[in-house]
C-alpha cells in the first residue's frame, strides 16, 4: 500500500510538471519533493522488508538513435535514486536507459528521467525566443542548442548530487544505516546479472560558452534543501 501511495503521488507530480511543461526550477523542486516521499517510504519499512524486496528493471525509452542531453545527467539520476543504470539499444536501434534497483527507487528514477528530459526541451524552447539566441547565425544554432542543453543538464546533475549527499547525511543520522543497506542489496543483485557493460568513451565536444552558460544559469541561484523524512501535507 505504501508503494501504491508513492506511485500515486508521482503521478500527481507528473501531471503538474511534465504534462504542462516545466522549467528547471520546477523540475528540481519536484525532484526534492519526490526524494522526500521516497525517503519517507524507506523509513516506513523494516530492514527485513528491505532485504526481502526484489530488485527490478525499469526502462526509459529515448526514441532516438543518437545521444540526447539526458546522457550527461543519467548517472546523477541513478545515484540520486540509489540504483544502477546502463544504456542499451532496443529492437529499433534506439537508445534506452535501464534502471536497476529496488522497485520504489526505479519508479522515481524513471519519473526524474522523464521530468528532466521534458524540462530541457521546454527550457530550450524558451531560450530560442531570447535575443541572445537570435544573435547566433543560422549555421551556429545547432551548436547553440546542444551547448545550452549541455549546460542545463550539467547544472541539474550538480544539484542532484548535492541533494543526494544531503539526503544521505540525514538518513545516516537515523542510525539505521539504510544508505549502506540498500547499496549492498543493489550491488549484490546487480552482480548476479552477469552483464558485460562497457564504460562510455569520453569524446571531445565543441561548445558555445555563451549558450552553455545560459543553460546553466536557468537554476543557478536556486537553493533546494528538501526536508527529508519530515511529514508534510
Amino acid at each position: 500500500m505504501a508503494l501504491d501511495k508513492l506511485k500515486l503521488r508521482i503521478q500527481a507530480l507528473r501531471a503538474k510538471t511534465i504534462d504542462n511543461g516545466c522549467t528547471e526550477d520546477e523540475a528540481l523542486s519536484a525532484a526534492a519533493k519526490v526524494a522526500e516521499l521516497l525517503d519517507r517510504y524507506d523509513l516506513s519499512l523494516t530492514d527485513i522488508e528491505i532485504r526481502k524486496a526484489p530488485c527490478e528493471r525499469r526502462s526509459y525509452e529515448t526514441y532516438r538513435k543518437k545521444r540526447i542531453p539526458l546522457d550527461d545527467c543519467i548517472g546523477a539520476i541513478a545515484n540520486f535514486c540509489s540504483c544502477r543504470v546502463w544504456r542499451e539499444k532496443n529492437q529499433a536501434g534506439e537508445s534506452r536507459y535501464v534502471f536497476f534497483g529496488l522497485r520504489a527507487d526505479i519508479e522515481v528514477a524513471h519519473y526524474l528521467a522523464e521530468l528532466i528530459d521534458a524540462a530541457v526541451r521546454s527550457e530550450l524552447g524558451r531560450y530560442k525566443t531570447t535575443s541572445g539566441y537570435g544573435r547566433f547565425r543560422h549555421n551556429e544554432r545547432h551548436l547553440a542548442n546542444a551547448s545550452f542543453a549541455l549546460g542545463m543538464v550539467a547544472s541539474i546533475a550538480e544539484k542532484l548530487t548535492a541533494m543526494k549527499a544531503s539526503r544521505d547525511q540525514v538518513n545516516q543520522s537515523t542510525g539505521r544505516g539504510l544508505v549502506v543497506l540498500k547499496a549492498s542489496i543493489v550491488d549484490d543483485e546487480f552482480g548476479k546479472l552477469g552483464l558485460n557493460l562497457r564504460a562510455a568513451r569520453s569524446t571531445s565536444r565543441t561548445v558555445s560558452m555563451t549558450a552553455y552558460e545560459a543553460g546553466g544559469a536557468a537554476g543557478s541561484s536556486l537553493a533546494i534543501n528538501p526536508a527529508v523524512g519530515k511529514p508534510t501535507t
